[in-house]
This record gives C-alpha cells, sequence and structure tokens, in this order.
C-alpha cells in the first residue's frame, strides 16, 4: 500500500450525518438490515493474532428488544487473560522499535477503512446500545477523528523537542513508550471512546490488551478484526471480553501491566486506581492510571439569557442517547427571574421528544443501555418524585426493550440526592438559583467537574465563569455535549478523572515517558 503518510493532509473534522440526503437514509436503511441478517453470530477472544473460542459466552443484547441477541462473545478466562498480557509484552518488544510515523501509518489505514464501513459500524450501535441514527453516527465520526488526529499527533511526536544547547555537547529529548496497557472503555461510546483509547495507546508503541464493556463487546470485536485487516501485527492488540469481577482485577493488577486507561464509573475508576497504586511482586514500576469518570453536569441559565435557545440547549443535553453521555445536562440551574417561563417553555419542548427503537429515524430517545440501568434509574426518578415537582416524564415507555420517558422534575434542592448523584440516564433536575451568584455556587457543589454551559448575553457573567466554573470543558451559549476532536479536548477536573484531555495535544503524553539522551562531541 502506498504511504498515505507522504501525502497527509492537515486535520478536519468528520461531518455528522443528518441523514436528510436520501442517499445516505437509504444507505442506512441497507446496513440495518445487513446488520440485523447477522444477529447472534459469535466471536472469538483474539490473543497474540489467533482466535480462540470459549464454552462461556457474553450475550450482546438488543436493549429496545432484550429477546434479540445481537451477538456472543468468547469470555476470557483468568489463565486466558494472563495470556493475553503475556502476549502483549511480547509483541511489544518489537512494536516499540517501530518509528512513530510508522505507527501511523496502520491507524490512517484503520481509518481509511472504518470511513468505508460507515453506516454499518452506525447499524451496529443502533442494536448493540439503542442509539439513534444520528448518535450513532456521530459516535463513528469522532472514532474516525480519534485515529486521524492521533495519527497526526504521533507524527507531531515524532519531530525534534527543543532543549538548550550546551557547548560540547550534543543533547536531545525523545519520547518512548511505557509497554502493556490495559484498555477498559465504556458502552456509552463504544465505538469513539473505545477505538480513541486504543489507537493513542499504540500509536506511542505499547501493546494493549482490550476488555471492552460487556453490554458492546461486538463493535470492540470489529474493530479488532479491523485493526488486523490494517495490518497491525499479532499481539499488539489482545481482545479479552470477560467479567470484571473475574479478569478485571487480575488484569490491572498484573506486574506486567504498566498502565490502565479506563473511560466509566466513579466507583470502578476508584476501584482501579487503588488497585494499580499497591506494587505487585516481579513490577518493576509505578503504574500510571489514565481515568475519565462521572460528571454532575450544569447548565446555568442566568436571567439575561435568550431563554429559548437555553431550553434547547438543555433538552438536547440532558435527553440526547437517553442521557447516558457523561458530558449530559443533568442540573439546570435557572435565575428565579425567568424560572417560571423557563419551565413551561421546557415541558413544551420536552413533550416533542420522541421515544421508541432507534432503528426507526423518527424516533428522537431509544432505550436505555440495560435492565440494570433501567432499574437505577427507575429508583431515581422514584427518589426525585419526593425531592421535587414532576413536569414531565417519570414512567417506563413502550411494551418492551428497556424505555423510559424523558423526565424532568423542578424545584430540586442543591443538594438533593437527584441533584448531586450521577443518574446516567433521562432525568432532568431543575434547580431555581436567587441570583447569578448563587447560580455559580451552586454549580460548582458537586464532587465532580467535568462539563458545564452558561447561557448569558452578559460579558461579565461570562467572564466570571470562565474563572470561576470549575468543569474540564465549560461552553457558552450552546449545549453542554458534542465535545469535537481536536476542537475541544475532553475531561474533567475532580471526582470525573485524571484530567486527561482526550482529542487533544496533551494526551499521547499520557501514554508515553521523555528520555534525554546527551553526547559529548
Amino acid at each position: 500500500m502506498t504511504s498515505t503518510i507522504e501525502r497527509i493532509a492537515p486535520f478536519k473534522n468528520e461531518i455528522v450525518k443528518n441523514f436528510q440526503d436520501p442517499a445516505d437514509a437509504a444507505a442506512m436503511k441497507a446496513a440495518l438490515d445487513e446488520v440485523r441478517a447477522a444477529f447472534g453470530k459469535h466471536y472469538p477472544l483474539v490473543i497474540d493474532g489467533r482466535k480462540i473460542e470459549t464454552e462461556k459466552k457474553i450475550r450482546s443484547l438488543n436493549p429496545a428488544d432484550p429477546e434479540q441477541v445481537v451477538g456472543l462473545t468468547s469470555s476470557a478466562s483468568k489463565a486466558q487473560a494472563n495470556e493475553a498480557v503475556e502476549a502483549a509484552a511480547r509483541a511489544f518488544e518489537s512494536w516499540k522499535r517501530l518509528t512513530l510515523p510508522e505507527r501511523a501509518e496502520y491507524l490512517l489505514r484503520a481509518a481509511a477503512l472504518l470511513k468505508q464501513r460507515r453506516f454499518a459500524y452506525d447499524a451496529l450501535l443502533v442494536y448493540e446500545v439503542g442509539k439513534s441514527w444520528p448518535e450513532a453516527d456521530g459516535d463513528i465520526a469522532e472514532a474516525i477523528d480519534f485515529l486521524e488526529f492521533y495519527a497526526r499527533e504521533a507524527l507531531r511526536y515524532a519531530e525534534p523537542h527543543p532543549v538548550v544547547p550546551i557547548d560540547g555537547e550534543r543533547n536531545e529529548m525523545i519520547y518512548i513508550p511505557l509497554g502493556v496497557g490495559a484498555v477498559i472503555p465504556p458502552w456509552n461510546f463504544a465505538g469513539a471512546i473505545m477505538m480513541g483509547m486504543t489507537a493513542a495507546a499504540i500509536v506511542t508503541g505499547n501493546t494493549v490488551v482490550l476488555k471492552p464493556s460487556s453490554d458492546s463487546a461486538i463493535i470492540a470485536a470489529w474493530f479488532v478484526d479491523l485493526l488486523t485487516e490494517a495490518g497491525v501485527p499479532r499481539g499488539v492488540v489482545n481482545f479479552v471480553p470477560g467479567s470484571g469481577s473475574e479478569i478485571g482485577d487480575l488484569i490491572v493488577s498484573h506486574p506486567q501491566i504498566r498502565f490502565i486507561s479506563f473511560t466509566g464509573s466513579k466507583e470502578v475508576g476508584l476501584h482501579i486506581n487503588e488497585l494499580a497504586a499497591k506494587p505487585q511482586p516481579g513490577q518493576k514500576w509505578i503504574k500510571r492510571v489514565v481515568a475519565e469518570m462521572g460528571g454532575k453536569d450544569s447548565i446555568v441559565v442566568a436571567a439575561d439569557a435568550d431563554v429559548d435557545a437555553a431550553v434547547e440547549g438543555v433538552a438536547v443535553s440532558a435527553f440526547g442517547f437517553q442521557g447516558q453521555k457523561c458530558s449530559a445536562c443533568s442540573r439546570a440551574i435557572v435565575d428565579e427571574k425567568i424560572y417560571d417561563e423557563f419551565v413551561d417553555k421546557l415541558k413544551t419542548r420536552v413533550a416533542k421528544i420522541t421515544v421508541g427503537d432507534p432503528s426507526d429515524p423518527k424516533n428522537y430517545m431509544g432505550p436505555v443501555v440495560n435492565e440494570a440501568a433501567l432499574k437505577s434509574i427507575s429508583a431515581y426518578i422514584d427518589k426525585g418524585l419526593k425531592e421535587g415537582r414532576l413536569i414531565s416524564g417519570g414512567k417506563r415507555a413502550g411494551e418492551k426493550g428497556y424505555f423510559l420517558e424523558p423526565t424532568v422534575i423542578a424545584d430540586v434542592a442543591p443538594n438533593a440526592t437527584i441533584a448531586q448523584e450521577e443518574i446516567f440516564g433521562p432525568v432532568l433536575a431543575i434547580i431555581k438559583a436567587k441570583d447569578f451568584d448563587d447560580a455559580m455556587h451552586i454549580a460548582n457543589n458537586t464532587e465532580f467537574g467535568l462539563t458545564g454551559s452558561l447561557y448569558s448575553k452578559d460579558e461579565k457573567k461570562i467572564e466570571r465563569a470562565r474563572d470561576d466554573f470549575f468543569v474540564g470543558n465549560l461552553y457558552f451559549n450552546r449545549k453542554s455535549t458534542g465535545a469535537m476532536v481536536g476542537a475541544h479536548p475532553f475531561g474533567g477536573f475532580n471526582m470525573s478523572g485524571t484530567d486527561s484531555k482526550a482529542g487533544g495535544r496533551d494526551y499521547l503524553l499520557l501514554f508515553m515517558q521523555a528520555k534525554t539522551i546527551s553526547r559529548k562531541v
């Protein structure tokens, strides 16, 4: 294959499809039929390039119709998890010797293949995790962006790094890989985050044990096959789906694991951080943890805001992909001067949201990911009904599947349970603020610090929020979701993670270490 490095263009984000183009809609319908026809297929482990079937399987169900099995993956045992780490350690010895541009070439090939199969991957996300057509395409567009962006970032890090010259010496600083990493991605951005985490780790010269979420293991299996097709050598990425309790702790604790890249809940992230901090017999390093965890994200609506724009921003931030985004708006903090107007208009807007099978493009909201999520979110709704005034929703929707109505609860106290704990579902709390100072105090009163938005026309309020709104991604007069690779490096503060910025210029540094070399001349 002719090198794409020689003709690489500047990075540009993929445009997310809205499916208004009849050709796109027809291609998506065909892809949905094709993916559905392959329901029930078995996907093996991949260790050192070998495909291994196990008796124990993980069933990936369609959350819109849980009787449908999207696919089954083999479930790794402890012995196979150990084997995967050892295979990655062997592969590291040769993979680390490739140059950054050579490894970047593999990412660009993978991106090209993903572009060709975009609609198939979209369709799989519709079925496997319940994404609407635009949400699914946004996920895959972001995955392409990660592959393309990190390839170019690898080229940037391959350039000489400036050091202060010293007479009589030739000095340089280079970046080298860490070693074997555990990549543990979430189900909510089952394409983008999984592919981005894996791509960042391998382009910097590391090898990987990939343990996907059991709710989205099929798309990870697809991606591992795609990397093989792109020419990535065996052992560089090892695919080991399995129970977190059975193999997750084992992988994280393994003495040959050098780093853990994790995206998921606060509770699991803290557990991983604790396990990784304890050295194991034979371990020669302090393990690095790159963790992106939860959020309890607020949109502040000041008295001078464009109320209609704020209502729209809150609605799409709260209920896009059923609120199952760490960046989702789960708290609207509204100045009392416009509170009643905002609540009335939001109720009207939410009433227009359609809920149903996401394979039908007419539906804006699909199901939550699984039965456990349905029960957990429903319990929060029950709690919220005691903590505030129900404005919209509050019940299950549909006869089958894990569907919930978009739920809005007003008059919620800033310290209420539904105002403090991450719900990860289509539930919005509305909190009344006395004034802008009060609103800013409320916005910062959680243990998280991921995303936030302010709707205001007042430059002084915007400057105040710029300094004092303590979140990793802050937006003005726009929604709190939809971070774009390169434009909005993503990651938060406090219990939202380790301040990693996915899709930013600093991210690849998390997977490398600096080495200074001096030679007397």
